[in-house]
């Protein structure tokens, strides 16, 4: 499971002989490779037992990290990764709402970890189909006509607001906000004077909503009761993991197969994305 960034990843690994036995090695080394690409050595102490290492790393970065242990004497070496949340993940329910609509007593977080990251697939899921709920930076590359251009749409919407339009090429014109006009929902630029747009161009702005409709969370809500039933076997009843026939799908939903139920699916509908739009 994804850890925080800013936690401390505890980094294990075990050094055998040929013959698999554990054996203390006379160096130990960990290489990580960050998300930037840049790598960090952490120090390796002595083992905390016989042959088996051990290295508590801050986290300093957010993305996939790679691991590598290398021995010598006798030679041996270990892979793992692991992968680091953003500083502020895009959740369209908060842990509390889910822990509370999966029916958990409080103080039960046994399974708090898991369940946050059922809601970040959750809302990857939700924005495909009804634009984006949470708050975030968009940067993003335009092309643009050799004649140009009387609009410019941005591909992710709704848009709240345009933050910079700038030149990509050298000598190239860029725009300021003020001069422009945006419409938020459908992510359209239009220049306030009715000129053209001349590029490539490249744009930042926030997208989301400051507010979240209750039929998105709603149906969010629904979408993690329906995938998490998939902890359970089959032998436990559907009763007790919340829903019945009514949350199987009768067809699946393009590009999410059957993760998505028909009852979620209804209560998206009002803000349903024309089809082909990301």
């Amino acid at each position: 499971m994804p850890f925080d960034l800013g936690d401390t990843v505890r980094l294990e690994a075990a050094c055998h002989d040929a013959a698999g036995t554990l054996t203390p090695a006379t160096t130990a080394v960990v290489t990580l490779t960050l998300p930037d690409g840049t790598t960090a050595t952490p120090a390796v102490g002595a083992p905390v037992a016989t042959g088996e290492y051990r290295v508590d790393y801050l986290t300093v970065q957010a993305g996939r990290h790679g691991v590598r242990w290398t021995f010598t004497g006798p030679g041996s070496a270990y892979t793992d990764s692991f992968d680091v949340r953003e500083a502020e993940p895009a959740l369209i329910l908060s842990l509390a709402d889910a822990r509370r609509h999966l029916r958990y007593a409080p103080g039960d977080t046994a399974d708090d970890e898991q369940i946050r990251e059922w809601l970040e697939t959750i809302t990857i899921g939700v924005e495909s189909l009804a634009g984006v709920c949470c708050r975030r930076t968009v940067v993003e590359v335009h092309s643009v006509p050799a004649d140009g251009a009387h609009t410019l749409v941005l591909r992710r919407t709704p848009v709240l607001s345009l933050t910079s339009l700038v030149a990509v090429q050298s000598g190239g014109r860029s725009y300021l906000p003020a001069e422009l006009d945006v419409d938020g929902p459908a992510g359209v630029i239009r220049r306030l004077d009715g000129g053209r747009f001349y590029g490539p161009l490249r744009g930042t702005y926030s997208a989301g909503r400051a507010i979240i409709p209750a039929n998105l969370s709603s149906a969010s809500r629904i979408i993690l009761q329906h995938l998490w039933r998939t902890q359970y076997g089959a032998s436990r009843g559907l009763s007790q993991v919340g829903g019945g026939d009514d949350y199987l799908v009768t067809e699946p939903i393009p590009g999410f197969g059957y993760a998505i139920p028909n009852r979620a699916l209804q209560l998206l509908e009002p803000d349903r994305l024309p089809p082909g739009v990301a």
